[in-house]
């Protein structure tokens, strides 16, 4: 198997990183710059103060996108600051452009102050015609997220937002090949921060349209101290608020517990915690 750490490292330096600001236009003759620039972009200045709703026709914010992140839980690696973060939201960037052809720039910020991040994104949000939030730690990704929706473009949060929509689909198809519904499935999740959470929410229909979204029976959160139940006295309040759409039984014990019986086990914490004997002990029907 190829040494990917290696590889990586002289990638980006041979590179100077993965991303380069080009121009779209020539700046061949004084045309093309006086039609560029000055005087002619005045002409567009006038035409956006105007009408606002033209700024996604005549710049660049129309098709560009934000990836805005505090360093503070970054891929497997945790809290590592900032500059720490940086290659990975140069990675998303060029993947928005690869797979979709959106201009993405990286964002990282140097705090990690929700408040602050609040701020800042709200401050940059004219440049950009939308928010990808990414690799902000819980419970503080709730509480940017949240603050962020009235800010006139989509905030979208992938460790949220993204995680849940794959995995919701990941469980459809395997409800198709199993000929199992999901009314019927009880789901159990290890790992109670951002991405635990927007799976518990989507997979209950918590704020979705009852009409097309069918909650899944019963959804039981795990976090390193076990099941998350009305018995616990160490909840923070987002893990509180898990109670309001989840262990309807108030089952309480360890993750091996939650599984006696499960139909659906969904790891987004630690890895290598689920043994043999522990899927044996989950349903078979």
């Amino acid at each position: 198997m190829p040494d990917f750490d290696a590889a990586s490292l002289a990638l980006h330096e041979a590179h100077k990183g993965k991303l380069e600001v080009r121009s779209k236009v020539s700046l061949a003759t004084r045309d093309d710059l006086s039609a560029a620039y000055t005087p002619g972009v005045a002409a567009v200045c006038k035409e956006v103060q105007a009408r606002p709703e033209r700024a996604r026709d005549l710049t660049f914010k129309g098709n560009s996108v934000a990836i805005v992140s505090d360093g503070s839980a970054v891929l497997g690696l945790g809290n590592i600051g900032p500059l720490g973060a940086l290659p990975v939201m140069e990675g998303k960037a060029i993947l928005f452009k690869e797979f979709a052809d959106i201009d993405g720039v990286p964002v990282v910020l140097d705090t990690q102050d929700p408040l602050e991040i609040i701020k800042t994104v709200e401050r940059i949000a004219p440049t950009f015609g939308g928010i990808n939030l990414e690799d902000i730690a819980a419970p503080k990704c709730f509480q940017v997220e949240n603050a962020l929706q009235g800010i006139g473009i989509p905030v979208f949060h992938d460790d949220q937002h993204g995680t849940a929509i794959v995995l919701l689909a990941a469980l459809l198809n395997a409800c198709r090949v199993t000929g199992r519904k999901p009314e019927e499935l009880k789901v159990v999740i290890n790992g109670a921060g951002a991405a635990g959470t927007a799976i518990a929410k989507l997979l209950r229909c918590v704020g979705q349209d009852p009409s097309v979204c069918v909650p899944v029976r019963d959804v039981l959160v795990c976090d390193s101290k076990g099941i998350i139940g009305r018995q616990r006295t160490d909840l923070n309040n987002a893990k509180q608020l898990l109670l309001h759409y989840t262990n309807r039984a108030d089952q309480s014990g360890s993750v091996f517990d939650a599984l006696v019986g499960a139909d659906v086990f969904i790891g987004v914490s630690v890895g290598d915690l689920i043994g043999p004997e522990h899927i044996r002990s989950m349903s078979d029907s």
